[in-house]
Formats: C-alpha cells, structure tokens, sequence
C-alpha cells in the first residue's frame, strides 16, 4: 500500500476508535468514552484492508473511504442507484464539450460487483467531480502565461454529498458551472450544425457583395443561406438586393460577425465552412470556452466585477450578473514576451495622474541603446537610482552599461503627455499588469488592438473611474475630477475592492446571449484544444 495512501486512511478513521489495553480499565467510565472516542481504530477487516489498498493511490479517494468507515459505496442496492446515476451523467459528458470516452463507460457498465468494480466507480466519479468544478486540464500546461488559479471544492466532501443525495445523477449533473454563459456555450454546441451548409453544395467564391451589385457568385451565396433558414426571396437570383443583404446581416448576427449586411471574405469563408464559422472549429472553440468556464467556477461571477476579454479587445464592468458598462480596450502586442496574461486579482486603487514607471523590460531593451548614443535621448523621462533620487543625465557614462548591469530605473512625472495618461487602475500582482489611460487614442478604431507592452489601454477611462467610484460616493464625477484638478498624484482606494477577471474567451455570448467569436491572437486556445485532444484516459493519472 502506498505509504502517503495508508496516512490519509488511517489519519481519517481516527475518530471511529478501538478498544483500549487492560490498563486503561483503571479509568473511569466517562474516561474510558472519552478515550476510546480520540484513539484511532488499528485493526480493520480484510475487506478494509483491500478496499483501503485500493483507494490508497487517490488522496481524495483515500480521505472519503477513510471517512466512511472503508466501506464501499458502490455495492449493494443503494450502491446500483448511484452506479447508474454515474452512468447518466458521463453519457451526457459531450454536452460539456468532453468525450464520454474520458469516463469509461464500456467498462463500468460490465464492471458487476466487486473490490474492482468499487475502485474503477470511484475513480471515475473522482474524475468526473474534478473535470466539472475545476477542468480537465491545469492552465499553466497550455500557457505559461495562463496564471488562472483554480479553486476546487474539496473531492471528498463532494463524494460524501453524492453519497447522501437522494438524487445521485441530479447532484452530479449539478456540479458543473450553472453561470448563464456555461449554459448558453451548451446550447451553441448543440446547435452548432445548424449553421453550416451541406457540404456538397457549391462553395461562394470570394468576394465584396454590397447592394445593388450583380454576378454569378451570388447564386451559390443564395443557395448556402436557404440551406441553413436564411433565406432571401427574390425574382431577379443574380442581383445582391435588400432582402439578400438583410438574410445575410442574419447570418452575421447568428455567427457572431458584425451584421452590416455585406457578404465579404470572412462571411463568405464562414459560409464555405473554412473560416470561424465552420462547424468543426467553431465547436473546438466552444469546448475550449466550456473548459476556461470550468477553471471559473470557483468565482462568484454574478457579483460585482470587472471582465476583460483579451481577443475581444473589450472592458466590462457587470452587477447582479448584467453588465453595466463596456469600453474597447488595446491589449498586449502578440510578441512571445508581450502577451497580456490572464489572471484574476483584486482591484484596489484609482491612481490619478500617475507616474509612469517604466517597466525594467523597456528601459534595457528599448531605451538603454538609445541612452548609449545619446545620453539626452528620451528627454520626458527621469533617470532614477534605488533610492528613488533624480539622477543628471550627464553623471551617467551609459556606454558602460549592459542590459544585466543598468543600476538605474526610468519615470515619468504626472503630465498631459505621461504614457499612462491621466488614470490607472491598479490591482497589485507579480507581472506589473493594470488597466490604464493612453495617448494614443487612434488606436481605438481599429478592429484588432493588440498594441502594448502588456498591459490594458481603456478606451473611456474616465467613465470606468467614475462607474468604480459610485459604490463609495454619491458624487463620483467630483470626486475624480477633484483629485484629477489637483495635478498630482493621487491614490484613490476603492472600498470596496473589485474582482477583476483577465480572460481569453474566443468564444461567448454577448449580453443578449447571442454568441460571438474572436480570433485566436495569442495562439491559446489552439493550445488548451491540444491538451484536451492529448489528455489520457488512464484513470491513475489523476493529479490534486
């Protein structure tokens, strides 16, 4: 047995206790009760003794049985109950986006009764718990830049849950995230076949439709939309008419486009079934959107907070489970070492008129060189030592200077034309991530804004100040602006703090459940789609 497995059994039977020695019976009776209660039960039959050898691998496993007397839970009358509960529930596994494979269904329906048949139900139902309140896979596998922390509820006080339910499938079937975007991904991979075209229809060449033009390629445009309820009744089939345009600003909507009405390459792609909007791909990024909600189970997501979706390129602040504010946002550059990574913090601070520190990756990489040719270079920025101190320029030989051995730091003082901008939002973490203001506003219009070093530009920082103000304040308008008038910097707490989730969804629905699709900037979720693929299905490969 393994030496840790045996620990957790025996450290969990403790309170079942066993007879004392002779010498105990000196004691008096309420004595001897109370020390038969605290000691430990060291001798157990040998059915205890294979179940416990069983389970021993399992530390989770190991605690339940432990718990429950070594007694199996998958035998007997009751014991059915739950076995077929156990299967219902992997048989509906596809609807999470996993395979019933990963759960062995073959084989604990031939499984009988039995020492092992115990074991392989209990593995797979440890399994199946872990794979709906906290995912399949560990996020720093995929990306190293996936900094998401899971929280769990303990496996064995779930296993005894489902062991006292009085409807084991339902409490199974309830594990798993009941967040209205868990259940709308479900629904989307369902249906997802109903929004692509037989395949042996002739594919829409590529090309720019807009009202009023004509050609042959607007037949099989015609065709590929009937074929899916989109259809678009017309006596003149060549011409891209109103009713043509309006089927196709449908189409756009059901899949997530922008719905103008104008048939270009990425509709006529989705279409042909070889962009996003392809069934196969489009249900892969279902499933990698149905696990990143399963490592997100353990937040309170209909409370307060702030939602950042990466491939978005969108800020949300939502209340009671609505959203009540949105901004566009810039993320990080797609360079390996600029991404935006995804975490979740507190936010604590409004800082108004900051400082800009420059981050030590910028000032050796993309600075120091500069300083080398020459010392006055980026003349808005202050040389500072480790004491915080305003260094002269021209005390500075920087020529002597490597990238390892720079001993200074680089700021910015509070200023109209200061990096940051007037505001930043500060939620403290190990990768010096917050959102903040910019200059460059012009980057706002554009459709992909993957353009910093890291962290997040808002679009309306100001109004995102003011809207996390307004639980603190009547006046948050004047709040902000008084200490923005100040010309200062000025650190604003926020009481409360406010969640602040940095994600990477490709897949979500929008406010009104509508589900749209992002483009995979990062290359994640091609990442987290190969793990899922890869993940075995040996059931003692299990890891707490």
């Amino acid at each position: 047995m393994s030496g840790i497995g045996i620990l957790f059994v025996i450290g969990a039977l403790a309170v079942l206790g066993f007879p004392q020695s002779s010498g105990a019976q000196t004691m008096t009776a309420p004595g001897r009760a109370a020390a038969v209660a605290m000691a430990p039960r060291l001798t157990f039959s040998a059915d205890e003794m294979a179940l416990a050898e069983a389970v021993a691998g399992a530390p989770q496993l190991a605690a339940f049985y432990g718990s429950n007397g070594l007694k199996p839970i998958f035998q007997g009358e009751q014991g059915e109950a739950r076995r077929k509960a156990l299967l219902e529930v992997i048989a509906l596994a596809p609807r999470h986006g996993l395979p019933a494979a990963r759960y062995r269904p073959a084989e604990l329906a031939a499984a009988g009764q039995g020492l092992a048949a115990e074991r392989l139900h209990a593995r797979v139902l440890l399994r199946y718990i872990r794979d709906m309140t906290g995912g399949v896979i560990r996020p720093s596998d995929a990306d190293q830049q996936i900094h998401r922390q899971v929280r769990r509820p303990p496996a064995d006080d779930l296993i005894r849950d489902f062991v006292r339910s009085a409807d084991p499938a339902g409490f199974l079937a309830g594990l798993a995230p009941r967040h209205p975007a868990y259940l709308a991904l479900q629904r989307a991979l369902a249906g997802s076949e109903d929004l692509m075209p037989p395949p042996d229809l002739p594919p829409v060449p590529e090309a720019v439709w807009r009202i009023g033009q004509r050609g042959d390629g607007v037949l099989p445009l015609r065709r590929r939309l009937d074929s899916i309820g989109f259809s678009a009744p017309t006596v003149t089939p060549r011409l891209y008419d109103a009713a043509l345009a309006e089927a196709v600003a449908r189409y756009q909507s059901a899949v997530g486009l922008p719905s103008d009405g104008i048939a270009g390459p990425k509709t006529i792609r989705m279409l042909n079934g070889d962009g996003a909007g392809g069934s196969d791909r489009r249900q892969r990024m279902i499933a990698v959107a149905l696990e990143r909600m399963r490592w997100m189970g353990g937040e309170d997501l209909q409370a307060r907070h702030i939602w950042v979706n990466i491939p978005e390129f969108t800020a949300r602040i939502v209340e009671d489970g609505q959203e009540v504010f949105q901004t566009r946002v810039v993320v990080g550059k797609t360079d390996s070492d600029l991404r935006t990574p995804e975490f979740s913090d507190q936010m604590e601070y409004l800082v108004v008129n900051p400082r800009w520190n420059v981050p030590r990756s910028i000032t050796v990489k993309e600075y120091l060189p500069r300083l080398k040719q020459n010392r006055y270079a980026v003349s808005h920025l202050d040389v500072v030592d480790s004491r915080g101190r305003i260094v002269p320029r021209d005390r500075i030989d920087f020529s002597r200077y490597t990238a390892a051995s720079f001993p200074y730091r680089m700021q910015q003082k509070p200023s109209d034309d200061n990096a940051l901008g007037l505001v930043k939002f500060i939620f403290p973490n190990p990768w010096n991530i917050y959102l903040h203001d910019t200059l460059t506003k012009h980057l706002f219009r554009n459709n992909i804004r993957a353009y910093s070093h890291g962290c997040i530009r808002i679009g309306d920082p100001f109004d995102l100040a003011y809207q996390l103000l307004s639980r603190q304040t009547d006046d948050p308008r004047g709040m902000f602006q008084r200490a923005l008038s100040g010309g200062k910097e000025r650190w604003l707490p926020l009481t409360p703090n406010v969640p602040v989730h940095l994600v990477y969804f490709t897949a979500f629905p929008d406010e009104t459940g509508r589900m749209r699709y992002f483009d995979d900037i990062y290359g994640r979720d091609a990442a987290i789609w190969a793990r899922l693929e890869a993940v075995g299905l040996d059931l003692d490969s299990e890891r707490d």
